[in-house]
């Protein structure tokens, strides 16, 4: 069964820093591009960063110069590498697989990250 799974979420003051991971299995990872997306409460999900196949990366305006997406294909995993974290930053993080056309869109489950004093 395809899957993707997020971890490393959690409660973190202004300021810090955490990493999520999305482990994926049941598909061809490497020939995915992996997105991260995020959700807060009453807004709506919007796209966080991306990063191709061969490890091209891409980011959103409020992250860029704070977060890092990287892959390990070897470990079919998806990381988003969260620093300066701010409470605007509070918001369920799901990874989103995508190998193009004719091929389905896989999302994982969420990771809540809570950015608060």
């Amino acid at each position: 069964q395809v899957q993707l799974v997020e971890s490393g979420g959690g409660l973190v003051q202004p300021g810090g820093s955490l990493r999520l991971s999305c482990a994926a299995s049941g598909f061809a990872f490497s020939n995915y591009a992996m997105t991260w997306y995020r959700q807060a409460p009453g807004k709506a999900r919007e796209l966080v960063a991306f990063i191709s196949g061969d490890g091209s990366a891409d980011y959103r305006d409020p992250v860029k110069g704070r977060f890092t997406i990287y892959r390990d294909n070897s470990k079919n995993t998806v990381y988003l590498q969260m620093i300066n974290l701010k409470p605007e930053d509070t918001a369920v993080y799901y990874c989103m697989a995508d190998g193009g056309r004719g091929t389905s869109l896989i999302w994982g489950q969420g990771t809540q990250v809570t950015v608060s004093s």
